[in-house]
């Protein structure tokens, strides 16, 4: 796996900073900017575009902190029904709280905390009350009387005048949130309302990064975004406003093409002037596609993301996270590209590995599970499960050593360490799996390392595991799960389960 560039950072702060500071120019005092996807670690925009930093929009924003703050807003239905963001496993309301110590770090405060739709729910009064117990503003707005088609109503003293005005003192106010449907765009235009009635000619723009408006319609990066969006049914569309007022094909998705017409009356309505944006793609500050320096790179990205993509709806479905709909919707984009899961360098070698241990009767409670990972030289290194530990802690080891040229038969962990972590769980946790998931091994490992000199230098070699692919063949535990999140590799399974319990582990 050897990893080119595809995209330029620098070409791309550049761009992007004299866009949007352009768009402030020419609105005058205020610029409301919407930031979809993700403000930080942008992992999906670092996968499908190699070379692409996490963090660059922050260090956009650093860029322009003197002239900007941040509005956090976030949907109250989603901190009621507890939804994840899938690359850290953590909670809408959990990342939010991370994203303002992320900011601070950053030197960057959030002005105020937006929840929006909100309807009293009592998950989102706790997230409140936890903010202002902190001295963070917290803002609640509920949802806007008339949308979308009443727009004497939505403009009026019933619908944004109804939320309250959240003061804010820079040119530029970037709204952000956790995820899709965090109620910025509600947010943004609420906010543009109150400023005009306060005598502040503000303005609206959209800072999105995919689709990408200057690829073609059915380009690798654009269809990952349609892969990545399957469970809300987002899909690419050609800006059809874009085509007849500049004769130039532009890709938007549906909802911003849908909602542009309505959008565009409600501006006009609160400004009392005809607005300048005659297309979806106009109100975009998007430049991601000016920094992309090699297409062939970023295509064979985009399509092992879209791979990865379907592995992980296809085990949401087993799980009962997702509709069937959405595992055929990405089926449908690797047809249209005319590959398939395997595809996915990890995806056989993991599966032999899981063969070979069912020859060997190396399970655990009749399961037969096996792993790969590819390193960063176009190694592969594969691992199973054993009454010992699982196929991930075994994959882990295996390849550690590897890069330390440690020999296979060299043992990093002590059979006594690891029978007296095995009686633990079996008879003081009452568990019914002993064998070591991938973080209780890491913990063993780095106990081991105190007295084994090998156990250490194979420590040493974790950080070369970060941005690695790797596959198992059975939906990874919790412990699992955390433990290869926390090392960094692109993580995918197959939507069999790890036990035939129902409960527990």
């Amino acid at each position: 796996m050897v990893s080119r560039a595809g995209f330029d950072n620098e070409k791309y702060l550049a761009e992007q900073s004299a866009e949007i500071l352009n768009r402030v120019d020419r609105f005058g005092k205020k610029l409301y900017l919407e930031f979809g996807g993700k403000l930080l670690f942008d992992y999906h925009a670092a996968r499908v575009l190699p070379g692409f930093d996490p963090n660059v929009k922050m260090r956009l924003l650093q860029k322009i902190r003197d002239k900007s703050e941040v509005l956090l807003c976030i949907y109250a239905g989603d901190i009621e029904r507890k939804k994840v963001r899938a690359d850290f496993g953590i909670t809408y309301d959990s990342d939010a709280l991370k994203l303002i110590d992320d900011l601070r770090e950053w030197e960057i405060e959030v002005a105020a905390v937006v929840i929006t739709r909100y309807e009293n729910q009592p998950s989102a009064n706790v997230f409140k009350n936890k903010l202002e117990r902190r001295n963070i503003r917290v803002y609640t707005h509920r949802y806007t009387k008339g949308y979308p088609t009443d727009i004497d109503t939505i403009v009026s003293g019933e619908g944004y005048g109804a939320n309250q005005y959240i003061s804010t003192t820079k040119p530029i106010v970037v709204v952000t949130g956790p995820g899709p449907g965090s109620g910025k765009l509600a947010t943004c235009l609420s906010q543009i309302y109150h400023e005009y009635h306060h005598g502040v000619r503000a303005g609206y723009a959209k800072f999105e990064t995919f689709p990408i408006w200057n690829l073609p319609l059915k380009h690798p990066v654009n269809m990952a975004y349609e892969a990545a969006t399957a469970d809300i049914r987002d899909f690419n569309m050609i800006d059809s406003f874009h085509l007849e007022a500049y004769d130039e094909k532009a890709v938007n998705y549906n909802r911003d093409v849908e909602v542009f017409p309505v959008l565009k009356r409600i501006i006009e309505k609160i400004t009392g002037e005809r607005s300048f944006y005659k297309s979806p793609t106009d109100m975009g500050v998007n430049r991601a596609g000016f920094g992309i320096i090699n297409d062939d790179v970023v295509r064979k990205a985009a399509t092992q993301e879209i791979i990865r993509r379907y592995f992980r709806y296809a085990c949401e479905y087993a799980m009962g996270f997702v509709e069937k709909e959405t595992v055929q919707r990405v089926e449908l984009l690797l047809e249209e590209l005319g590959v398939n899961p395997e595809d996915r360098s990890v995806v056989k070698p993991a599966r032999e590995a899981a063969i070979e241990a069912e020859k060997k009767g190396k399970g655990n409670d009749g399961i037969f599970c096996g792993a790969a990972i590819e390193l960063h030289d176009g190694a592969i290194i594969t691992g199973k499960n054993s009454p010992l530990m699982h196929a991930a802690s075994a994959l882990v080891l295996n390849a550690v050593k590897y890069l330390a040229n440690i020999p296979d038969a060299m043992h990093l962990l002590p059979s006594n360490i690891m029978e007296s972590i095995s009686h633990f769980k079996k008879d003081v946790l009452k568990g019914k799996r002993v064998s070591l998931d991938l973080e209780e091994t890491l913990i063993a490992l780095s106990i081991s390392a105190t007295v084994n000199p090998a156990a250490q230098m194979a420590i040493e070699k974790f950080k070369e595991l970060s941005g690695c692919e790797v596959h198992i063949t059975h939906i990874p535990t919790p412990g699992d799960e955390a433990g290869l999140r926390k090392l960094g590799v692109n993580l995918t399974s197959d939507p069999n389960f790890a036990t035939k319990h129902l409960f527990g582990s």
